[in-house]
């Protein structure tokens, strides 16, 4: 088995050595073993989860979803159903804050639509609709 240095795992996930200790504390990356020195020591394993750590984020899951996606990828009893079920929760969750933000989206070009640019600040359209 091959052993990297937290800084050689770190150059080929293309990560600072910040998210790979932030991955320790949170429980989603382990170091499989220390040396005489004490240092940690990865597999090329944990670089391949890292990545898998990092497109699961490019998607909008969560660190604790994510979490949940490695346990159930190592649970026997889970199947491809368990995981296109969090699959959908997720698509549910995005379609959400894609409504939330055409909703910002929405009151943000009535309010600019509402401020002429000129005037006193005091009198402005933008900042009174903020304040009510």
């Amino acid at each position: 088995m091959d052993s990297l240095s937290i800084g050689q795992v770190a150059k080929r996930a293309g990560i600072n050595l910040q998210t790979i200790r932030y991955y320790e504390r949170q429980g989603i990356l382990a170091p499989v073993s220390r040396t005489d020195a004490g240092y940690r020591m990865f597999s090329s394993e944990s670089v391949r989860r890292i990545h898998f750590i990092k497109r699961a984020q490019e998607l909008g899951f969560s660190l604790k979803e994510i979490k949940d996606l490695l346990s159930l990828r190592l649970d026997a009893h889970t199947t491809q159903a368990d995981i296109r079920k969090r699959a959908r929760a997720k698509i549910a969750d995005v379609e959400q804050k894609i409504l939330h933000l055409q909703a910002i989206h929405a009151s943000l070009l009535r309010m600019a639509k509402d401020c002429s640019g000129c005037g006193a600040l005091k009198d402005c359209p933008i900042l009174e609709s903020l304040d009510g």
